[in-house]
C-alpha cells in the first residue's frame, strides 16, 4: 500500500521534502491511516487538523479528544475548529464540506503548512463518480475528487482501497473511531456505498469501483489537457468583461468544434458567478445554440444574444437595464472615464480645422495663466437617450443614434451606457460615430475593456460528496 501511495504522490507531484503537510484527521480509518502512512514514509508532517461538525453530540467530542491525543503522541501541532453544521440552511453535506474547506485553507493562509492532505480513497472516488453519473454530470464532474487542487489540497490515498486501509491499520494494531452517520441512509453517499455499489458489484461487475475510479482518472487527465489548451484558443476571440458580465461573438464560437464552444461557455459562466453549481448540460447547450434576440434565465445568470454578440451576466444585474450613469461636467482639454467603465476619453480642441476651431472658441472662456492662457469649455459627458440625433462629420444629414446602432450592429446592452458628449443640448460626439460636423473638438478614446485569456477548467472548489 505504501508503494502505491508513493507512486500517487510522485505522479501528481503532491509533496516534496520541502513541503510542510497538515493532515486532516476526522478520527476515522481513512484519515488515521493517512497520518500514519505519511509519517512512516518520512514526510514532513507539520500538524494535524480536526474539524468538529458537532453533529453527534458526545461522539463528536470523543472524536476530537481522540485526534488531539493522537497528535500529542506524535509530537505535532494540533489544530481544531468547529461549527454547528446541522443548523446551516440547505444541503447538510455541502455545508459540512464548505466549512471544512474554509478551515483547511485558512491554516495554509496562516502559514501552519503549505499542503493539507485529505484521506479520500479509491472507494470514495467511485462513490463520487457514480453519484455524478446518476445526476447527469459532464466530463469535468466525472473527474471526481481531484488528486490535487490548485490551492494546496492533496489526496495521497486516492488509488488505495478502503480494504487496503483497514489491512494497514490492523497489521500495525492502530485504532480508529467509527462514525455512525456513515450508516445513515438519509445521505446519498451512504445509500450509494452500502446499497447501490454492492448491488452493481454482485449483478454487473465485481470490479465496478475500480472501473469508476479509472473513469475518473481518464476524465481528470482530459480536463487537465483542456486546461492547457483552451487559453490559447480563448485569446483568438477574447472573452470581454463588460460591467458585471462577460461577452463574446457568437460567430467565433460557431466556428469552433462543439466541445470547444461548450468549454468557452463554461468559462464565461464560471467567470460571472464564481462556479458552475446549478448549471447543467442542457443549460450549456441552450447557450451554445442561442438565437439572436433570445434571452435566457438560468441558475444565477442571465444570457442574451443581440446581433452577433452573446452576453452572460449575474441574474440580479438585469441585462440591458443598467441604471444610466449621471452626467459628468467636462472641461476642454481633459480626460474622463467613460460611463460604461470601458476606458477613458481625451477631449481636445481641434486645431487642424480652423473654421470649426474658431466656432468652438466662441463658446470658450479664456483663463489667463502664467505664460499664456488655457481653454476651458464646459460640456457634459452623458449616456445615450432615446431620441438622440446629430450629424457626424462627413455625413449628409442628421441621423438618429438608434438608427446608427442598428446599422453598426451594436448589442442592445451596450447602448444604455453609450458615451455622448454634448454642449447646450447638442451632441458634439458619440462613440464610434465620431464628432459632429463643425464641433471643433478631437476625441481620443483609450479602451480599457478587460480581455480574459486564462482558464481554470478544473475548479478549485472540487465539488464532491465526501
Amino acid at each position: 500500500m505504501l508503494d502505491r501511495v508513493l507512486k500517487t504522490i510522485s505522479r501528481y507531484s503532491m509533496l516534496t521534502p520541502e513541503n510542510r503537510v497538515i493532515v486532516a484527521v476526522s478520527g476515522g480509518a481513512d484519515s488515521v491511516c493517512l497520518l500514519y502512512a505519511l509519517r512512516e514514509m518520512g514526510m514532513n508532517v507539520a500538524g494535524v487538523a480536526h474539524f468538529n461538525h458537532r453533529l453527534r453530540g458526545e461522539e463528536s467530542e470523543g472524536d476530537l479528544r481522540f485526534v488531539a491525543e493522537l497528535a500529542a503522541r506524535m509530537g505535532v501541532p494540533f489544530y481544531r475548529a468547529e461549527a454547528q453544521v446541522g443548523e446551516a440552511p440547505g444541503n447538510l453535506e455541502q455545508a459540512a464540506r464548505l466549512a471544512r474547506r474554509g478551515f483547511f485553507l485558512g491554516l495554509m493562509r496562516d502559514g501552519a503548512g503549505d499542503r493539507v492532505a485529505l484521506g479520500h480513497t479509491r472507494d470514495d472516488q467511485a462513490e463520487t463518480v457514480l453519484f455524478r453519473v446518476l445526476r447527469g454530470s459532464g466530463l469535468a464532474g466525472l473527474a471526481g475528487v481531484h488528486p490535487v487542487t490548485e490551492d494546496g489540497l492533496v489526496r495521497p490515498l486516492i488509488q488505495v482501497t478502503r480494504e487496503d486501509v483497514l489491512e494497514f491499520l490492523r497489521a500495525r494494531g492502530i485504532s480508529w473511531r467509527e462514525d455512525r452517520t456513515n450508516q445513515d441512509f438519509r445521505f446519498a453517499r451512504n445509500r450509494i456505498r452500502h446499497q447501490l455499489l454492492p448491488q452493481l458489484a454482485r449483478e454487473w461487475n465485481p470490479r465496478v469501483s475500480e472501473a469508476l475510479a479509472h473513469l475518473a482518472d481518464l476524465a481528470y487527465e482530459e480536463e487537465r489537457w483542456w486546461r492547457g489548451y483552451l487559453p490559447a484558443r480563448l485569446k483568438e476571440i477574447g472573452l470581454t468583461e463588460w460591467g458585471e458580465g462577460v461577452e463574446f461573438r457568437a460567430a467565433d464560437v460557431n466556428g469552433w468544434e462543439r466541445a470547444e464552444a461548450r468549454r468557452l461557455v463554461r468559462r464565461a459562466i464560471e467567470r460571472v458567478k464564481g462556479d458552475l453549481r446549478g448549471i447543467e448540460f442542457q443549460h450549456i447547450e441552450r447557450i451554445v445554440d442561442i438565437a439572436a434576440g433570445r434571452r435566457l434565465r438560468l441558475p444565477g445568470i442571465e444570457v442574451i444574444r443581440s446581433f452577433d454578440w452573446i452576453r452572460i451576466a449575474p441574474a440580479s444585474n438585469g441585462l440591458g437595464r443598467n441604471p444610466a450613469a449621471e452626467p459628468i461636467e467636462v472641461t476642454v482639454p481633459g480626460t474622463y472615464a467613460t460611463p460604461d467603465g470601458a476606458g477613458q476619453i481625451r477631449v481636445e480642441v481641434d486645431e487642424t480645422d480652423p473654421a470649426a476651431c474658431a466656432n468652438l472658441k466662441v463658446h470658450l472662456a479664456k483663463v489667463h495663466v502664467a505664460g499664456g492662457y488655457e481653454l476651458t469649455a464646459r460640456m457634459e459627458l452623458r449616456t445615450w437617450r432615446p431620441g438622440d440625433h446629430y450629424r457626424p462629420v462627413g455625413k449628409s444629414r442628421d441621423r438618429k443614434l438608434k438608427e446608427m446602432f442598428q446599422n453598426a450592429r451594436v448589442p442592445s446592452w451596450r447602448r444604455r451606457l453609450w458615451p455622448i458628449l454634448e454642449r447646450d443640448g447638442k451632441i458634439l460626439w458619440a462613440r464610434e460615430f465620431g464628432a459632429a460636423e463643425g464641433a471643433g473638438i478631437r476625441i481620443f478614446e483609450i479602451p480599457g475593456l478587460s480581455k480574459i485569456s486564462g482558464v481554470s477548467e478544473i475548479p478549485n472548489g472540487d465539488p464532491s460528496i465526501e
